[in-house]
Formats: structure tokens, sequence, C-alpha cells
């Protein structure tokens, strides 16, 4: 218990930088007094109880504004950074060392019963705003960038953008640093829709190019057939 306290105070540490005291972190972060509150309501979950864990649970979200179910799983070192608005559903399974901005839901689709939330592999950033929906995995190392909907497999070391999310880096095409440690540069994703646009910019360039010697050539022609 106390040895699982000090990871996520030191997951804490290890990914905030505004983090300045113990003190500091144990009175002031809302991740971390939520993620407190779901490992006591997990725990009676776990023993069959079921109204207690879902007070505790919708108490931690009443102060904290972050939702955690108590059947979720959860690993170590998980950091909720801010937190306000993020949901993770009974069903999701959450790896070691996660990282989860404000407004992320790990959430389910339809009314199907069993399994119907992601499972979100170890070292993964989601970014704020990104909502995670089904029951598939997204891979180890991988980033969700902000604002994304991500309604399919994610693979390892993958970079996903978008609505819906698209893979737009895997394994040896990566941004910072995808296969050492936690990277937490997720403000360096690519952008797919930028990057058509400059292309469709220069093809246009090129046709204004060939436009424009098209009627200097006429204009000669005119001139010396008069």
């Amino acid at each position: 218990m106390l040895k699982r306290i000090r990871k996520d105070i030191e997951a804490i540490f290890g990914r905030d930088p505004a983090a300045k005291s113990v003190l500091e972190v144990v009175l002031c972060y809302p991740g971390l007094h939520a993620i407190w509150l779901y490992r006591i309501s997990h725990w009676l979950y776990k023993r069959g109880c079921v109204v207690l864990p879902r007070l505790i649970s919708q108490f931690a979200r009443f102060i904290t504004g972050i939702e955690i179910h108590p059947g979720a799983t959860i690993g170590e070192g998980l950091f909720i950074d801010h937190g306000m608005g993020v949901v993770i559903g009974e069903t999701a399974e959450v790896g070691d060392n996660v990282t989860l901005y404000q407004g992320v839901t790990l959430g389910g689709t339809g009314k199907e019963k069993g399994k119907r939330h992601p499972t979100v592999g170890d070292n993964v950033v989601i970014a704020t705003g990104a909502k995670v929906l089904g029951s598939f995995k997204v891979g180890d190392n991988s980033k969700i960038g902000a604002g994304s909907v991500v309604l399919k497999e994610v693979p390892p070391d993958s970079t996903v953008v978008g609505i819906p999310g698209r893979v737009v880096i895997q394994g040896g095409k990566k941004v910072g640093t995808l296969s050492t440690g936690v990277d937490l540069n997720h403000q360096n994703l690519p952008d797919p829709v930028a990057e058509m646009l400059l292309c469709m910019q220069r093809s246009l360039i090129k046709l204004e190019l060939r436009i424009a010697e098209l009627e200097e050539e006429r204009e000669k022609s005119a001139n010396q057939s008069i």
C-alpha cells in the first residue's frame, strides 16, 4: 500500500514540473485524490460490494471532477494532470506509467455486456479532450493527440490524431523518443489535414506557373503571326 502511494507521488514529480513539494502534491492534486479514492473503492468492489464503492466514486467525482468506475483496473504510476472531466469506465484497463490530461474519456459504445471499454498499455499519453471508445487496445508507448476520437485498435509505438483517430506515426517514424520512458511531447504531433492542404497548395502553385508559361508562349506566337 505505502509502496503504491509512493509511486503515485513519484509519477507526479516525474511528469509535472510545477510540483514543488510532497505536501503540495498530497494536498493540491485532484488527480492524486481521485486515484487514492479509486483504490479504496476498487478494493471494496473486488470483494463484492456495489453501492459503497459507487458512493465513493461519486464523492471523488464531486470533489475532483474525475470519475473512475470502481470496476476499472488501473496500474501503477497513473498521472491525471488537472483532470477535470476525465471519465474511466467500468471495464477499462489502464497500464503502468500512463498519463491522462483533462477531458479524456475511456468509454464504451452501445449497450453490450462484458468488456466494452478500452485497454490502455504502458507508457501511454492521452492528451486533452481525447475520447477512446470501445473494447480495443491502445498499444504500449503510444500517444493520442488532443481532441482525437479513437475507435479502433492502436498498435504499439504509435501516434494517433484526428476524428476519427488515424495512426500517423508508428515504429521508426516517431516524434521525440517513444521507445524509452514516458514521452510527454504531445504538442509536436503531425497534422495530416494540414499536410494535405500544403500538398494541394504546392500543386496549385505549379499549375499557376505552367498556365503563366503557356499564356506567355501564346502571346509570343500571336505577335510573330502579326
